[in-house]
């Protein structure tokens, strides 16, 4: 059958509003998916649905329709997005309200049965993740509209391809190479320069977004229209693939993708191969995100300039010190910004950091604020902050479980009402998940003279969060600086360079094909990002820190 384009116009709630457009009319497409669902997003949809329970969507995809409704029916592009979060049916029901404002003959459809949250009572949002079978059944029906609560994002591209290849719940290494695809596709401008560590290789001011020509055998070529901004080339594309995973067995409902058979190949300008992607059944588990208010979390930044920085920051602790007594968790962090004989004041100060939190919204509000604001004339000298601290706002909680996918019923909602079950995997036909054998190492490169250098000048970093863990994906650009790499980021050497993952677990999984090395470092975020725990609440720039790190590097590689 024909090759199927599959594009991404949305990577997270609050990505680019003109993607949808821009992916609609900058170059052929046959399906354009948007990925809005975030562990952070199901918090702050739990929250508006509590303050009105006709919400829990992401409001933006009604806007982006609005706009671009006819012109994905005009050139028969189907729209699939998981923009329903916990009201997916409303989202359908909001759809087919604007078609019929907007007198377009539009078939919407939607995919339900994620919601736990009668199981899991203590919940503000507890959802199971689907995989893309219920989304492939709404195409078939004819639908030109699919949303969904919360499947997974690589479903967003396995159900399509399902839908129009016609592939089977067992043909894994299919299914396997376009969860590949899909995951690639998921964060938008991430595949096209966009957070990509070697940025400066092509003008990345305006990434466009991405599309995966999708074959029938599972392989695809990743790539993007021509003429919009940023690049695709192997590098992008590995740095993306890398992204929050963890070891060689990437897990799914549909299918397991093994990432340690991924093969990438560079096929032309912006175009990248990916081939060889081998799958197996799913586990017999589902995953199931719970969302839940944790307390309430206020912070307040002191700016500490000029002279006797320690100093000072130890006076503001013992100012505090009675203030702080009744709170449940408070953490100081002094984060050394200021320069010596520095030309701007800006440059001469550093930045200490409380952030205190407390199951009552009285303790960390009103009497932090107020013994903080009374420091103003009787602190250290140069007394300011960034900003007031305020009232104390509410903080998430995230953690996941796991449950039979029995206990889960996955229903498409095609767009004549009908309504059709989802079947799950048969026991016999799902496997346990087990870590792969560790790949034996590459050759080391022979003795020679080293530099002092920092990491980022022979490999490239991606980082992002799952739940309170980071994953650190580090990727070599030649052989030779693989065959060093291997060698020398070690679990315990990634520890030294760390030093927040000192006393945490830390497992390193190799990935010899993308001449990578992926770090998964439990428990660094806490209890996920919504919590807050640390300055970078999502890892985000964590291989950006390990990346500026110095080693012993060989000068062959410099």
């Amino acid at each position: 059958m024909s090759v199927l384009r599959v594009g991404n116009a949305s990577g997270f709630y609050g990505d680019r509003f003109s993607a949808m457009r821009e992916m609609l009319t900058g170059g052929e497409l046959d399906v354009l998916t948007g990925d809005y669902l975030a562990e952070l997003t199901m918090l702050i949809l739990g929250r508006d649905r509590l303050k009105d329970p006709e919400a829990g969507y992401a409001r933006t995809f009604l806007r982006q329709l609005e706009e671009c409704l006819g012109l994905a029916r005009e050139r028969g592009v189907r729209i699939v997005a998981n923009a329903g979060g916990l009201n997916p049916a409303g989202l359908a029901d909001a759809v087919r309200a604007l078609a019929d404002r907007l007198g377009i003959p539009a078939r919407v459809a939607h995919v339900e049965g994620d919601d736990l949250g009668a199981a899991h009572p203590g919940a503000l949002a507890a959802h199971a993740y689907l995989g893309g079978f219920g989304i492939a059944a709404c195409l078939r029906a004819g639908a030109d509209v699919v949303v969904t609560g919360r499947v997974t994002d690589a479903a967003l591209v396995t159900g399509p391809a399902a839908a129009h290849f016609g592939w089977a719940p067992t043909e894994y290494d299919r299914l396997a190479g376009a969860v590949v695809a899909g995951h690639l596709l998921e964060c938008g401008a991430q595949a096209t320069g966009g957070n990509y560590a070697f940025f400066q290789d092509g003008d990345v001011r305006r990434p466009g977004f991405p599309l995966a020509e999708l074959h029938t055998d599972g392989t695809s070529v990743i790539t993007k229209h021509d003429g919009t901004g940023g690049f695709v080339d192997v590098g992008t594309v590995t740095a993306q693939l890398l992204y929050e995973t963890g070891g060689a067995r990437y897990a799914g409902p549909d299918v397991t993708a093994r990432l340690d058979t991924v093969r990438l190949g560079q096929e032309g300008p912006d175009r990248v191969r990916v081939e060889g992607v081998r799958g197996e059944a799913p586990p017999p588990t589902l995953k199931v995100g719970l969302n839940r208010l944790g307390g309430f979390r206020n912070e307040v930044v002191f700016v500490l300039t000029g002279l006797d920085i320690e100093a000072k920051a130890a006076l503001v602790r013992a100012q505090l010190e009675p203030a702080l007594g009744k709170i449940a968790d408070v953490r100081w962090e002094l984060a050394r910004t200021d320069r010596p004989d520095a030309a701007t004041e800006e440059t001469a100060s550093a930045l200490l950091r409380l952030v205190v939190r407390d199951a009552d919204q009285q303790v960390v509000g009103r009497a932090l604020s107020g013994a903080a604001i009374e420091l103003a004339l009787a602190g250290y000298p140069g007394f300011h902050v960034l900003a007031p601290p305020g009232k104390g706002a509410p903080y998430g909680v995230f953690e996941d479980v796991y449950v039979p996918h029995g206990a889960v019923d996955h229903v498409a909602v095609l767009h004549d009402g009908r309504r059709v079950t989802v079947a799950p995997p048969p026991a016999q036909d799902t496997l346990l998940l087990a870590q792969v054998p560790e790949p034996p190492l590459p050759q080391p490169l022979p003795p020679g003279p080293v530099r002092r250098a920092p990491l980022g000048l022979v490999a490239g970093a991606r980082s992002g969060d799952k739940g309170g863990d980071a994953n650190v994906g580090v990727w070599a650009r030649t052989d030779d600086a693989w065959r060093w790499l291997a060698h020398e980021l070690t679990a315990d050497r990634f520890r030294e360079l760390i030093p927040e993952a000192r006393d945490l677990p830390v497992t390193r999984h190799q990935l010899p094909n993308l001449r990578a090395l992926n770090f998964v470092v439990e428990g660094i975020l806490g209890e996920g990002v919504a919590a807050q725990a640390r300055f970078d609440p999502q890892a985000k720039a964590l291989g950006e820190w390990l990346r500026a790190r110095h080693l012993d590097i060989p000068e062959s590689l410099l």
